[in-house]
């Protein structure tokens, strides 16, 4: 087993490239069950999740190479079998992707509990409403059995926004006869790449960016070739690391759009940043449409001369960051938001509303010398600044992982984190990646 050694105090300088998004690659990765023919993903960030989602692919029998270290070509042409094996499905939520497309294509998919980080109670009952409502039957014992004869387009209304949900829903509705409708569809970044790649695949959809996606179904789907998008919530975390360590950063191939909500929340903390086009890059770049802009081929810098201030709401009230689903705050980043509060001057409060077990990692925070108060499980008060000293960490999950690589790389000493496969899920060649911008981390064999 491997796990990080930390030495903090050292503000991070120099450029990194953000990576794809794990949240697009994923479901991606499991759309190209939906054709027989190659389909070549690109910008796909080399990461556990990712390995363990094209394992999955090679079980069922499709073609599996890598062109290069970022870009796969997958080749469905003749699936041996429907199920997903265990060991593969209880390492990754995601695994729970495979029941839309195999349905879809197959008729039939069986796959045992997903995976997955431990943050609280993460439903399944919106997947099987979606694809219940297209006509599948489903079994529960001990497994989850899909099957069906015939999917026929309905009119779904989703009983929340969520993302796997609507992706499930999406690649089984885009071979399905007839015109679907799902309302309340999650409209995130990773899901508008996936319909992307769908219509790029031949798919019929409209409605892509909102709550409501009308899918025409087609008999037949081809192979296309199609780059993802970057992955804004790394983005979020380079730039927590920037502010949390005073240093200087530029992140390069970033979507400003994907940022709009991530900077409302970073300014209640006095922490700002720049956006420049890139070379070859036209769009329009004047302040106040930036943030209108498409595409990755912008980079953003952090500089070392942040207020760091809580600003506070009208009259003087504590502000609050609170997640919700896009277009709010992404509940991948609270964590993240958390560990800067503790190096920023004033007290805001953190809502976590979506998950009830990710604020539990504050208790590490605190005996590293946060002034945190966890009022429940899903809200916490931090005021700052605090000097951090180095700890012994656990890592529980991909994003509070990170955090804690943030603040031991903020602490005085040397931190040691454990279970580093959990960040590793999310973040690519990270050690390698941090040493680049002068941070002294190791990763070691145990």
């Amino acid at each position: 087993m491997f796990e990080y050694k930390i030495e903090g105090g050292y503000p991070v300088r120099g450029t990194i490239r953000a990576s794809g998004n794990k949240n697009a690659a994923l479901p991606c990765i499991a759309a190209c069950l939906l054709t027989g023919e190659k389909v070549t993903l690109g910008n796909i960030p080399f990461i556990e999740d990712v390995q363990v989602m094209l394992d999955v692919l090679r079980e069922l029998g499709a073609d599996v190479n890598q062109k290069d270290k970022n870009t796969w070509e997958i080749t469905a042409a003749n699936l041996i079998r429907n199920d997903i094996p265990l060991e593969h499905s209880k390492k990754i939520r995601a695994s729970i992707l495979f029941a839309g497309p195999l349905l879809a294509r197959t008729g039939k998919a069986v796959l045992p509990p997903p995976g997955g980080d431990v943050i609280g109670r993460r439903r399944l009952d919106t997947h099987f409403l979606a694809l219940t409502e297209l006509g599948a039957r489903v079994e529960v014992d001990g497994q989850f059995t899909f099957s069906a004869n015939k999917l026929a387009g309905a009119d779904i209304f989703l009983d929340e926004a969520s993302v796997t949900a609507t992706e499930n829903a999406l690649m089984a509705a885009v071979l399905a006869e007839g015109t679907t409708i799902l309302t309340n569809a999650a409209c995130e970044p990773h899901v508008q790449d996936l319909c992307k790649l769908l219509i790029s695949m031949g798919a019929k959809i409209q409605g892509i960016g909102s709550n409501i996606l009308v899918i025409q179904g087609v008999k037949n789907l081809h192979g296309t070739e199609f780059a993802i998008g970057t992955d804004f919530m790394e983005v979020g975390s380079f730039i927590g690391l920037a502010a949390a360590t005073k240093g200087r950063i530029t992140i390069t191939d970033i979507c400003p759009r994907d940022l709009r909500p991530v900077k409302l929340s970073f300014g209640k903390l006095g922490i700002r940043w720049d956006i420049e086009p890139m070379a070859g890059n036209d769009n329009i770049t004047n302040t106040g449409k930036i943030y209108d802009q498409p595409g990755s081929n912008f980079s953003l810098t952090v500089s070392e001369n942040q207020e760091l201030r809580v600003n506070c709401d009208l009259g003087g009230m504590i502000p609050k960051i609170d997640d919700s689903p896009w277009p709010g705050f992404p509940a991948d980043l609270t964590s993240i938001m958390t560990v800067v509060a503790t190096q920023v001057d004033g007290t805001v409060l953190i809502h976590e509303k979506m998950f009830e077990s990710r604020m539990f990692f504050v208790d590490k925070l605190i005996g590293m010398g946060a002034k945190i108060t966890l009022c429940d499980p899903h809200r916490a008060v931090v005021s700052g600044p605090s000097v951090l000293h180095a700890a012994d960490l656990v890592s529980p999950d991909v994003r509070a992982g990170m955090a804690m690589v943030i603040a031991a790389m903020a602490a005085r000493g040397d931190s040691t984190i454990k279970n580093i496969y959990q960040i590793e899920r999310g973040y690519e060649n990270l050690t390698e990646r941090l040493e680049s911008l002068g941070a002294h981390i190791k990763r070691i064999l145990v």
